[in-house]
């Protein structure tokens, strides 16, 4: 909040109100041996300006993509944001509403969340949408949690090449659950042995493009789950599918994935807003919730929120998901995004990245870099370079390339390896800069 508007009398008229004497009458409740002391141990306050002025200072520690070339990816994208999406959601009736529970006081908003499920159903071809998720990460595991529930298996077998932090979410969630997570090696950069997926198997899940920017058989997972009776769950990135064959061509089960491409900022790691698309039969099984369109009293078309667990907020030894809001904000700010570029928009946006993505492998590769795995990729790939990668991150971030993520603190056998990510807004210059300068690292 820019400033706080309640006077001190102000506070003491709503003290008044509620009967209360004072703030430490009205916790009370709170046993004294838990309540503090005193002044709490900080510095003294900063007037308006000086505050600003500090922040400004403390946020100057943090790398400025504005100050660097972004090569930097790994589930998170600098991708366009169309100057509509910041003046939409920042308008007051988007920005500071909730949850729509009075359906003839929130049409608008309604109406945005529907959209948004139609849009992203239809990018993953899916037959239903939900009205979002916290982020990529809890969707999947949601729809792990949510297979073994259909079918009552408790092995839940993932690849490797989806997103390290996906995984240990999944492994959150599965430890509470008591399901043994069983994940599958990647055999150069994609997942090919699928002899895991047994008659044990809940599900399998795996990634679209992958982490490393690999591109799954889908076809093949399919198979091998179905012949397994297991369920089949992919993360799959929505720009990815403007070109590439959704995941529902292939028989998916269920499809999750970040939306944050999607006319979300980077905003150091968040906020970000999942994605969950199923088919039909897993509709009153669905995480969150999800708005449908109706007709009032005098046949007028509206929306209204159609499914939502009750449980999961009142009787949570029977909920089958912890999932009790959504990511409204930013699922509009995905939807404007969509709106705005349209089916033809959106797949420039996936060949922009396509053809940068080829153009810097070719420069990189020439500046000393070894493409690490064989195989189509989009948007990312994976550099073997002749020195520890953290070291060549970091001597090229001193010269304003923000080059990628070292794989070594999760996968120790890439140690020298990059995963670097290029997007649509990427130029050639900014390419062949970030080449010149690998070069230099190297030499």
């Amino acid at each position: 909040m820019p400033y706080i508007p309640h006077t001190e009398t102000d506070r003491q008229e709503m003290l008044a109100t509620i009967g209360a004497k004072s703030i430490d009458e009205l916790f009370r409740e709170i046993p004294e041996n838990l309540r503090v002391k005193g002044q709490l141990n900080l510095p003294p306050a900063l007037d308006e300006h000086r505050l600003y002025a500090h922040l400004a200072e403390l946020s100057k520690k943090n790398v400025n993509l504005m100050d660097v070339t972004c090569f930097l990816g790994a589930g998170i994208y600098d991708r366009y944001i169309p100057a509509t999406v910041g003046a939409t959601i920042s308008r007051g009736e988007f920005l500071t509403a909730y949850t729509p529970y009075q359906p003839e006081l929130s049409q608008g908003y309604l109406q945005t969340i529907y959209e948004f499920q139609t849009m992203v159903a239809e990018i993953y071809g899916m037959d239903i949408a939900n009205a979002s998720m916290y982020d990529g990460s809890t969707s999947m595991a949601e729809a792990a949690i949510l297979a073994h529930g259909v079918n009552g298996r408790t092995k839940i077998v993932v690849s490797d090449a989806v997103h390290p932090h996906y995984r240990q979410v999944l492994d959150t969630y599965c430890w509470s659950m008591d399901l043994q997570v069983d994940t599958i090696n990647h055999s150069n950069g994609l997942t090919s042995d699928l002899s895991k997926v047994d008659g044990e198997a809940a599900c399998l899940v795996v990634q679209y493009p992958n982490f490393f920017g690999g591109i799954e058989d889908l076809a093949a997972a399919r198979k091998a789950a179905t012949e397994a009776g297991a369920m089949l769950i992919v993360v799959a990135d929505p720009v990815a599918c403007a070109l590439l064959k959704p995941p529902g061509h292939y028989g998916a089960d269920i499809v999750v994935g970040e939306g944050q491409p999607m006319g979300v900022a980077m905003g150091l790691g968040g906020p970000m807003v999942g994605l969950f698309a199923c088919t039909q039969d897993l509709v009153r099984r669905i995480p969150g919730r999800i708005v449908g369109r109706t007709t009032d009293h005098d046949g007028r078309p509206g929306f209204v929120m159609t499914l939502r667990t009750r449980e999961q907020d009142i009787r949570r030894e029977k909920a089958t998901s912890n999932i009790c809001t959504n990511e409204a904000l930013m699922a509009l700010a995905s939807t404007i995004y969509m709106e705005a570029l349209g089916k033809n928009g959106l797949q420039k946006v996936a060949e922009g990245s396509v053809r940068n993505t080829q153009y810097a492998i070719s420069e990189l590769t020439k500046a000393g870099g070894k493409l690490a795995f064989e195989g189509k990729v989009f948007g990312e790939f994976v550099l073997e370079l002749p020195k520890d990668a953290s070291e060549v991150r970091d001597a090229l971030l001193e010269k304003g390339i923000l080059a990628g993520l070292p794989l070594g603190s999760y996968y120790p056998m890439l140690k020298n390896h990059l995963l670097i990510a290029v997007t649509e807004i990427r130029t050639k210059a900014e390419i062949d800069r970030f080449a010149a300068e690998l070069k230099a690292a190297l030499a």
